[in-house]
């Protein structure tokens, strides 16, 4: 059953990823009219919302973009940051949404920054228990299933509040990149909702998985059946 488990979760983790890097491999390939540049339009989205203390950085790796809170820096894969397609400036557009976030203080975003640490120590926890239940015996296993059960629920509710975090930030990037005039209405727009929309599907996949592995843990303890 577990066995089960672990494939049904990959499968669905790896479908949410490559349901993602086809979208955007294809729509690097859909130009804009505007000519902005990933980073260009990012600089100009953080200007309007008046954030100026936010660095745009570039980095190699690809779909490896995301904002850093701690150290207020945009980072962008050299291909967005250079890029002029539909999908370099959604990405862009969709970071500088996490720093526009931070700025107004958006609760979701501040739970899942608090929230990080203690999402590490789960991440340790579902790895080194099941090993130290297995080839050590020092564990119960009422006791090894009551902190997998604690751990999988810290990770599936980080999982969660990443879900409004992710799909507002998409929800801005697409109002900003029409209201700015990055983009036109047309293939161009929806080449930006099916990128991002295919995004969102990864968090989603996150959250069905990190839900499963918790329930798989808990209802052993409330029914009374306890595995090995």
């Amino acid at each position: 059953m577990i066995l089960t488990l672990f494939l049904l979760t990959l499968a669905i983790g790896l479908l949410a990823q490559w349901h993602v890097k086809r979208a955007y491999a294809r729509h690097s390939r859909t130009p804009v009219q505007s000519g902005y540049t990933g980073a260009e339009a990012a600089q100009a989205i953080l200007r309007e919302a008046g954030i100026h203390n936010v660095t745009i950085v570039e980095h190699e790796e690809l779909l490896g973009d995301h904002y850093d809170p701690k150290h207020k820096r945009l980072v962008l894969s050299s291909a967005n940051y250079h890029g002029t397609s539909a999908a370099a400036l959604d990405v862009a557009a969709h970071e500088c949404g996490h720093a526009i976030q931070h700025k107004q203080a958006y609760a979701p975003l501040e739970i899942r920054m608090a929230a990080v640490g203690v999402t590490s120590f789960a991440s340790q926890l579902v790895l080194w228990i099941p090993l130290l239940g297995a080839f050590t015996g020092l564990l119960a296993p009422k006791t090894s299933l009551l902190v997998l059960a604690v751990a999988w629920g810290v990770l599936m509710l980080f999982n969660l509040v990443t879900l409004p975090v992710e799909f507002d930030a998409s929800r801005r990037a697409k109002l900003v990149l029409g209201k700015m005039g990055f983009i036109q209405h047309g293939p161009e727009s929806a080449a930006v909702n099916q990128v991002l929309n295919a995004a969102g599907w990864t968090y989603v996949a996150a959250f069905i998985s990190t839900l499963i592995y918790f329930l798989w843990h808990l209802l052993p303890l409330l029914t009374g059946r306890h595995r090995n």
